[in-house]
């Protein structure tokens, strides 16, 4: 690993949080989403945390841009650790890779690199918001931001081919969990009133397929730890909202364990 990699995360880091008072809009949002989902009662532990989450989203994506000069077929897993995660997950995610899985996470940890990293062990398939300017999209998809990962705009939603495709590779369909929406559920996240995506919970019901929920947190530069539970498994007959609920709460344990991941200043309660 060269200098410019192992402090990429640092530099990007440090100048967010040298800007973030810049951005008050964003700055007044991830205080009140921190205070009112109850991480801290205290305003300046809140903007501590409101800031340092700010610095990691931009760390995270300098240090998301050089996982592929860093991380390779034949060190990955030195990558990972998973030693704390639940063994029939780690089982489902690097090794058991046989079966289709459902991997849901939130904006938070490092999601974008692991999501690359994971693509060593089995195909990936990422439901996100595709960049609405082209020359940044296109730059994306040209240095292989994402990694070996099938990107699927989230606005064309879950087409038959897209089905077959994450059936036929057996890949891991990954899924955030936490982005607003005025059309769904009414449930709760991190306590608060939110409308809530079924996607994930849909497709567990109808497939039977295995999730996964939780996060990968960055602990040292390039290293992840994977946050979370033992794997889930919806009936057909079950209930729907009360299974979209689970997700929620299994996301929102993993979020209050590392708040300073979390990326406090999108809107996700509207």
């Amino acid at each position: 690993m060269n200098f410019i990699d192992r402090h990429a995360y640092d530099w990007g880091a440090a100048f967010a949080r040298l800007i973030f008072p810049f951005f008050r809009k964003r700055r007044r949002i991830a205080v009140d989403n921190i205070l009112k989902a109850g991480i801290t009662d205290d305003p300046k532990e809140a903007a501590r945390i409101a800031r340092m989450s700010w610095g990691h989203l931009v760390g995270h994506v300098c240090e998301a841009l050089r996982v592929p000069n860093v991380v390779t077929k034949d060190d990955w897993r030195e990558h990972l650790d998973v030693s704390g995660g639940a063994p029939e997950t780690v089982r489902l995610l690097l090794d058991e890779t046989d079966k289709p899985i459902l991997l849901v996470s939130a904006h938070h940890g490092v999601w974008e690199a692991a999501t690359n990293v994971l693509s060593f062990a089995r195909p990936m398939i990422a439901i996100a918001r595709v960049m609405n300017n082209k020359f940044v999209a296109n730059w994306m998809k040209n240095h292989h931001f994402r990694g070996p990962v099938t990107v699927i705009d989230k606005n064309h939603g879950f087409t038959p081919d897209i089905l077959r495709q994450w059936a036929a590779e057996r890949a891991a369909m990954t899924i955030l969990m936490d982005q607003h929406t005025a059309k769904g559920l009414p449930l709760t996240f991190l306590g608060r009133p939110a409308k809530t995506f079924s996607s994930a919970t849909r497709l567990a019901m109808r497939y039977g397929y295995p999730i996964v929920v939780g996060s990968f947190v960055r602990i040292a530069p390039f290293r992840y730890r994977l946050v979370g539970g033992p794997p889930l498994v919806f009936d057909k007959q079950g209930d729907k909202a009360a299974y979209t609920q689970l997700l929620n709460d299994r996301l929102g344990e993993a979020i209050r364990q590392y708040p300073e991941q979390y990326l406090w200043a999108h809107r996700r309660w509207r």
